[in-house]
């Protein structure tokens, strides 16, 4: 097959004579031996795991800085690029739909700890594939790993049966679109720079859905029968579990539709959100015996135990306000937000054998008491009126950006943050729409996908879903780093002809093959890379010697695109290979060895349905 004229005049490649047709051999030039040394060293150092990868590539670039093969002027064009905005916007608006409570609306009404644990794999599998088509899916799996856990506590199992599952779920559901995860994104950004247009938003579904839907099914119906039975032992080790649960005060709103109802009917919605109805208060006092069957009224009190995490699903999920709504609503007035955080109350403390109504905690600190965990004995009053004593943790209501200036006011010690934040219940349909019409306009190409992501974030901070505050706490800064540093990287070794160089190696290796066993090697060799190596970097050098192997071969570079794709992101051997798969190491009490014995034959079967799939969709 004769080389594509691109070919005939790099100086890595030279056409043999004819007695070995279709082979080729290569000069390697200073600069291509100095980026393989480079990338060498940079794959060798995140196998060996001693320095985080970020520092690693960043590195990486200014030694290709200062050995010249990266120009000066592209150093830093990395951090510029498409990729690396995209997936820092979509880690900000992953954020709002949780701020927003549009995942709790889902994982609420389907999620049952009675259920079955294939059933229960098989539904959390299908919710975080569908999440992680239109988010992040590292996000997707960070939303629903605490989901999990909690409905495995509540089914007395260990999390370590479920927790794989979901994360090799979330990471095929990401292959269905741009968006879902970093390796579709980079791949899209690299065709556009080497071929002239990017993939769009769905392109990648056709031969990404479908492989999606069979590994999905294959989870859920063998694969977690896999997995070691020690790793059913795993626990979540939180040292707070000790110490999470917390009596507090919902009230029921004015014209709420829980007016008129029994207090007896809402022990089905507790059971779900796993909190505890203690009682009701009315008029300042609290009912006892026949409260189970008391009527609601607008402004009642219902007295919660619960976690901070359990206690705001409850509140988000019937619409509840917190025990001073009035204060609440001056705070969102005046505040950039809300913010949830845990103190511990000591013997200086201000508020030690005082209420937080006496110290005028509302009016002086602008802050709400929402709760009081006060291990083994039962808080009786309201909790505002409650005498705290030495010991007890509260849990507050604070402005976003007053959380130290309260502590300190209060003689407290704040204990570590766990993530706590407040549902913008009111605001869940307002961040679906937003989303949902920029996801609709980048589809059909009215705007650019980066741009359309960026219209979100600011439109999701100018209605406060995600506060100013906390807008770039969101972004992965070592992921946006490692892109950053390794995109410059890759650039030069196409320029270089290095990439041609790999390629030609591919070709002549699979030279007389069917078109299907060149992609399989292509697949193989790339899915083996991602499995050591970060998947962002893997896909970074895999794509652009995808497009040289099909412009070698004279044929449509997109399914060598497609196939590169699916095996970057395919990363199911090691918890190295996928951020998704180090997420759940400690919380599912895993071992290094335990991820093959469901992810080998799950990498066979993905092979072997991409294969025909990209052949079909995207014809050579």
């Amino acid at each position: 097959m004769q080389a594509p004229r691109n070919l005939q005049d790099a100086a890595t490649f030279s056409p043999l004579p004819a007695t070995a047709k279709g082979r080729y051999t290569w000069g390697m030039t200073q600069d291509q031996i100095t980026l393989f040394a480079l990338f060498g060293v940079v794959f060798v150092l995140l196998l060996w795991g001693r320095w985080r990868y970020d520092l690693i590539a960043f590195s990486a670039l200014m030694a290709g800085v200062v050995l010249g093969v990266v120009e000066s002027k592209d150093a830093f064009a990395g951090f510029g690029h498409p990729a690396t905005l995209v997936v820092a916007l979509v880690l900000v608006v992953s954020a709002g739909l949780v701020r927003s409570g549009a995942v709790f609306l889902i994982t609420r009404t389907l999620v049952d700890s009675a259920r079955a644990l294939g059933a229960h794999i098989a539904l959390m599998g299908l919710i975080g594939g569908v999440l992680s088509a239109f988010m992040n899916n590292v996000a997707a799996l960070a939303l629903l790993m605490p989901v999990d856990i909690q409905t495995a506590r509540k089914a007395g199992r260990g999390p370590g049966l479920s927790l794989m599952p979901l994360s090799f779920a979330t990471i095929l559901g990401g292959m269905a679109t741009l968006i879902g995860t970093p390796p579709n994104i980079i791949i899209a950004s690299i065709r556009e720079d080497m071929l002239g247009e990017p993939f769009q938003m769905f392109d990648f579904a056709p031969v990404g859905g479908v492989t999606a839907v069979v590994g999905l099914a294959f989870v859920a119906l063998i694969g977690w029968r896999l997995i070691p039975q020690g790793s059913d032992e795993g626990r979540a080790g939180n040292p707070m579990d000790d110490y999470a649960d917390y009596i507090a005060e919902l009230t029921v709103p004015e014209k709420s539709k829980l007016e008129g109802k029994r207090l007896r009917e809402l022990q089905e919605d507790a059971e779900k959100a796993d909190v505890a109805i203690l009682g009701l208060i009315r008029d300042g006092k609290r009912r006892y015996g026949t409260a189970q069957n008391t009527g609601l009224r607008a402004g009642d009190a219902l007295v919660i135990e619960a976690t901070p995490d359990a206690l705001d699903e409850f509140r988000s999920a019937l619409s509840l306000d917190f025990t001073d709504a009035q204060r609440e609503d001056r705070l969102r007035a005046e505040g950039d937000g809300l913010k949830i955080i845990e103190v511990v109350v000591t013997e200086q403390s201000r508020i030690n054998g005082k209420t937080a109504q006496a110290i005028g905690l509302s009016w002086r600190q602008r802050s709400v008491l929402m709760g009081i965990s006060r291990r083994g004995k039962n808080i009786r009053k309201q909790v505002r009126k409650t005498v705290v004593e030495t010991g007890d943790i509260l849990l507050l209501l604070v402005p976003q950006d007053s959380a130290n200036d309260v502590t300190e006011w209060l003689g407290c010690l704040p204990l570590a943050a766990r993530g706590l934040a407040v549902t913008e219940d009111k605001k869940t349909w307002l961040a679906i729409g937003l989303f949902a019409a920029a996801v609709l306009a980048a589809s059909v190409g009215v705007i650019y996908l980066p741009v359309a992501l960026g219209i979100v974030v600011v439109a999701f901070v100018l209605t406060r879903i995600v506060p100013l505050s906390e807008l770039y706490t969101h972004i992965e800064w070592p992921v946006v780093v490692l892109l950053g540093s390794m995109i410059p990287l890759g650039a030069a070794l196409e320029a270089s002809g290095g990439t041609e160089l790999i390629a030609g190696a591919l070709v002549t290796l699979t030279e007389g093959m069917p078109a299907w066993a060149v992609l399989t090697i292509l697949m193989v060799v790339t899915m083996t890379l991602s499995d050591v190596l970060n998947n962002t970097a893997t896909a970074i050098v895999a794509a652009p010697i995808g497009i040289t192997m099909a412009q070698t071969m004279g044929v449509n570079p997109d399914p060598f695109l497609m196939a590169v794709a699916v095996a970057a992101s395919c990363a199911f051997l090691t918890p190295i290979g996928h951020k998704n798969n180090t997420l759940i190491l400690g919380p599912g009490g895993y071992s290094f060895g335990d991820y093959w014995r469901m992810g080998l034959p799950l990498e066979i079967l993905v092979v072997a349905v991409s294969i025909p799939a990209i052949l079909t969709f995207w014809p050579l």
